[in-house]
């Protein structure tokens, strides 16, 4: 494990993790209420811009469909890196400083590391996997992460830097891996399709 020599807190993330902190401690008890379910609608709405991006891709040929198929799962496998570089860093979350500011969000357990965010993993790799098939989408896609990411700074749970580097993994994991797996699964249903095409071309020329 990396400890805390090795890990430390950079004074600017922890300067600007106060700040918003005390901002949000002082909004409307309505605008924290909508923030605090925010933090989790935005993944929902961000999974169902994917959606509708990758389903028209879906019977639009090889290479289409490869991405469709392989831009969901590099969100996933962002997600799992994510957690396993939390294990290595165990930075602890910031709210389980001592402060008089009262979080929003309730402090996750002991064990529950800060960074990177996994919302702000998640949210920055599905972003990017929305570009890649629907760059229109990406104008509600990338502004939705970034709101995302902020809202966990929000809520309390999260430093700034941890966010940060988070949308930051999530959408280099996508924008780097998704492409370079789906031309070889491309290759692979342009082949597959070739073969069933074959008994039908050759039933044809037997007439």
């Amino acid at each position: 494990m990396i400890n805390a020599a090795l890990s430390g807190i950079p004074s600017l993330s922890e300067d600007l993790y106060d700040d918003v902190v005390e901002f949000a401690d002082g909004t409307p008890e309505a605008v924290q209420w909508f923030v605090g379910h925010f933090t989790d609608w935005s993944i929902i709405l961000l999974g169902l811009l994917l959606i509708a991006a990758a389903l028209p891709k879906l019977g639009a040929g090889p290479r289409n469909l490869a991405l469709a198929l392989i831009a969901p799962a590099t969100v996933v496998l962002a997600y799992g890196s994510s957690e396993l570089i939390k294990t290595v860093i165990d930075q602890d979350r910031p709210c389980r400083v001592p402060t008089e500011i009262v979080i929003i969000e309730e402090c996750p357990p002991l064990g529950d590391w800060s960074f990177p965010s996994n919302h702000s993993t998640i949210a920055g790799a599905l972003a990017t996997a929305i570009l890649l098939l629907a760059p229109r989408l990406a104008w509600y896609a990338i502004p939705l992460a970034v709101l995302s990411g902020f809202s966990r700074v929000f809520v309390g749970v999260h430093y700034p830097h941890d966010v940060i580097a988070g949308l930051l993994f999530g959408a280099l994991f996508v924008g780097v891996v998704a492409p370079l797996v789906a031309r070889p699964a491309a290759g692979l249903l342009r082949r597959r399709d070739r073969r069933s095409e074959r008994p039908i071309a050759d039933a044809t020329r037997g007439r």
